[in-house]
């Protein structure tokens, strides 16, 4: 049987970080859409969603809009 570790125990250290990067990719990926007014597609439980990222209050951070079903994260 195989089992799957956590990917912070991961052999390489590469593969360790790729989560990190990952999440900084996702909020750059964020931050561009809200500056160019450009929706940012995602999927969710099996479901393409189109999410117009909210600017925030601090202007260079940005926050997607609060899902109509909860968090499922």
């Amino acid at each position: 049987m195989n089992t799957q570790k956590p990917i912070h125990q991961a052999r390489t250290a590469d593969l360790r970080g790729s989560w990190q990067a990952l999440l900084r990719a996702a909020q750059r990926a964020r931050e561009l859409a809200a500056q160019t007014g450009t929706e940012l597609i995602v999927s969710r439980d099996g479901v393409i969603e189109r999410i117009r990222p909210l600017p925030d209050a601090a202007g260079s951070q940005v926050r997607e809009p609060v899902s109509p079903y909860g968090d499922k994260a």
